[in-house]
């Protein structure tokens, strides 16, 4: 067990950095000092002490990043409660799902997302409080205590006066000794295979990412974030809030849809310092903005000539830099594959990125290494002292097996669902990542794939379609696509890229002779047994999860 406790941590920090920024609405501008979020986190302990939630209970929340959305959140686990964010990109039926499946007693949500709500469909939960104004939206009807949250609500700023007649200080803050192994969050995966799990972490779980952020100072006193990956998931939880929040960073909560348009104009003008990134930013900056570039005639024939390559890389380089903001160490990468080309060439000009691996069932953070140190190809090095690795496979190094984890940041088990953790945890600690890959004796991963998608051909070969994808995904016209086993041949189901059609002036009848060729030019680099058969178009994009992976189990069948 490691050495911190979380909620000591927070305590210390916001005592620590009681005058420094700790979050900024992006949109309006609104700043809270940690001073003013450790006041916010009081009124909630207070609230929640009068209307007689306990520690354990369960509390949702759904709706974007906001500022309440993040107070709602460290009020919940610093008062020892369980909080169970919701992603709002969820539908309806799915959330109502997980509130009541969770067993939780309150509900915040956004204005917007409960008009597909009803308390009925809710029956577990007291009260839907709204953390768009932080006012009551309903109240179950109790003939016991008639209104007690809708009055507590009303009188929290009199009775929090009253409380602290003198003001509440840095040396008012309390948070109660929880055991590590507490559990803190339900966190319900989004995954790819039509099936979502609660996954119990505990203050531990998260308190081994804020461990590992620490010690690599991923985040310091005054540095700066932009945070618009939904702290919903693990991954921009784990390092866009809990440890900016450990340190004294200051959090800008961007609260608009991240588009790489918009993503490029918040880190221009917030100039972060660690940039917490999704592949599909950087890819179609990459596709949309660099390939054009380097393949026009004149600069393939200066990328040709030594010296003269080096410059260009240069220039490229210091643009895609500044177009971060330009005051970065480094960008990791992170919740889902990066794209092999991409890689290449951001390797190739001295981009300082980095990719990890994690999953939500380890809070995220599995392996990382600084981008001085990162080995291409790779997902960075196990975290050393925090997890464990291993590969099931005779020969680690060079056959892929499946990567089982345990340590520090591994889950609790799945909540109200002992079978499916029986299956992913073995007696001895490790888990079943679902996950292909090789490793190093350092410690270094190599993601192949996952097990699940993972096709065998009639003659014994492995064939992980993420490889193809990442390949296609490269050639002109094509936008995303997915490889699939069809009758013993490998087809790709491809969305067109119908900007790049435009722009081309190409109409839609040409795309079937179009297809067939970008279909030859893939057979040409990849191996015999992995030839794609057939291109079919499809006419509306993939269906994806909010971290942007293609929802394969939709497709296969």
């Amino acid at each position: 067990m490691l050495q911190e406790n979380l909620l000591i941590a927070y305590a210390n920090s916001f005592r620590d950095n009681w005058e420094l920024p700790a979050l900024t609405d992006y949109l309006t501008g609104q700043t809270l000092t940690y001073g003013d979020l450790s006041r916010r986190i009081a009124k909630f302990h207070q609230f929640y002490r009068s209307i007689g939630i306990k520690q354990g209970d369960k509390i949702a929340l759904v709706g974007k990043n906001n500022i309440n959305w993040v107070t709602v959140f460290m009020s919940t686990i610093t008062y020892g409660a369980v909080i169970v964010p919701v992603l709002q990109e969820f539908n309806s039926h799915d959330a109502r799902h997980i509130i009541n499946h969770s067993d939780s007693v309150l509900l915040f949500i956004s204005d917007n997302l409960w008009e597909s709500y009803e308390m009925d469909d809710i029956p577990r939960v007291r009260a839907a409080i709204s953390i768009t104004d932080m006012s009551l939206i309903a109240e179950r009807e109790n003939p016991e205590r008639p209104s007690i949250i809708e009055k507590t609500l009303r009188n929290v700023n009199r009775r929090f006066r009253k409380n602290y007649p003198d003001g509440f200080t840095k040396d008012d803050i309390k948070y109660p000794y929880i055991h590590p192994d507490t559990l803190a969050i339900i966190n319900y995966t989004s995954g790819t295979t039509g099936f979502s799990k609660g996954v119990m972490l505990s203050l531990n779980n998260l308190c081994g990412n804020i461990t590992y952020g620490r010690r690599t100072n991923l985040h310091y006193r005054g540095s700066k974030c932009l945070s618009f990956l939904p702290l919903a998931h693990a991954y921009g939880c784990a390092f866009d809030l809990l440890a900016p929040l450990a340190f004294g960073s200051h959090i800008v909560l961007f609260g608009r849809i991240p588009s790489p348009k918009l993503i490029i104009k918040g880190m221009a003008e917030v100039r972060p310092n660690l940039v917490i990134c999704v592949p599909l930013v950087l890819e179609k900056i990459y596709k949309k903005q660099i390939l054009p570039m380097i393949t026009r005639q004149a600069i393939r024939w200066t990328l040709a000539i030594p010296f003269l390559d080096q410059a260009l890389y240069r220039m490229i380089r210091k643009k895609l830099v500044d177009s971060f903001g330009g005051n970065f160490e480094e960008v990791i990468i992170g919740g889902a594959p990066l794209n092999h080309e991409v890689e290449d060439f951001l390797h190739r000009i001295r981009f300082p990125f980095t990719v990890g691996y994690g999953m939500t069932e380890c809070g995220p953070l599995i392996s990382h290494t600084k981008w001085t140190e990162f080995v291409p190809g790779s997902s960075g090095r196990v975290l050393e002292g925090i997890m464990e690795a291993k590969i099931d496979s005779p020969d680690p190094e060079n056959i892929p097996g499946e990567i089982l984890v345990r340590g520090e940041n591994r889950m609790l088990g799945y909540y109200k669902n002992p079978e499916a953790t029986a299956e992913a945890i073995d007696k001895d600690g490790w888990m079943r990542t679902g996950d292909m890959g090789t490793m190093t004796p350092d410690g270094t991963l190599f993601i192949k794939g996952r097990s699940k998608t993972m096709i065998l051909t009639a003659s014994g070969q492995n064939i992980y379609p993420e490889e193809i994808e990442s390949k296609l995904n490269n050639m002109p016209f094509v936008q995303e696509s997915l490889v699939v086993e069809r009758a013993g041949r490998l087809v790709a189901l491809v969305y067109p890229d119908f900007e790049m059609m435009d722009a081309n002036d190409m109409t839609a009848d040409r795309l079937p002779e179009v297809m067939e060729q970008v279909r030859k030019e893939l057979n040409k680099i990849v191996a015999p047994y992995e030839q794609v058969a057939k291109i079919q178009l499809i006419a509306n994009e993939f269906e994806k999860t909010p971290k942007r992976s293609i929802k394969r189990y939709l497709y296969t069948t």
